[in-house]
């Protein structure tokens, strides 16, 4: 691979196809992530939640896009709840209060568009 293609901590080949669920594994009574992409525009990200593990409310100054990838998690946007699992994707509006707890073991695709 070309290293100028890289970005430093990434190492993700830039062309090539990939399994995102792999690329990061479960810690017991913990949050792991592992960002594959960091770019100016935005960033792309992997976490995997034990069960029970939460990210308590907040707010993000940028849109982003989460998409599950393996288990089931309970996703507040607004105060809203929504019942999240492998397959399913939502938006989070930049500016509106979400917070996430993993319902079962959970691994979700985060990316977040900056531009």
């Amino acid at each position: 691979m070309n290293p100028r293609h890289q970005k430093p901590g990434v190492d993700i080949a830039p062309v090539g196809v990939f399994q995102p669920a792999d690329q990061v594994g479960y810690q017991s009574g913990s949050i792991v992530s592992r960002e594959i992409v960091s770019r100016e525009a935005g960033t792309a990200t992997i976490f995997a939640f034990d069960q029970g593990q939460k990210l308590s409310e907040h707010t993000a100054p940028y849109d982003a896009l989460v998409v599950g990838l393996e288990g089931e998690a309970e996703i507040f946007i607004g105060g809203e709840p929504f019942r999240f699992g492998a397959g399913d994707a939502i938006i989070m509006p930049a500016g509106i209060p979400h917070s996430l707890t993993a319902a079962s073991r959970f691994k979700m695709f985060l990316i977040m568009i900056k531009g």
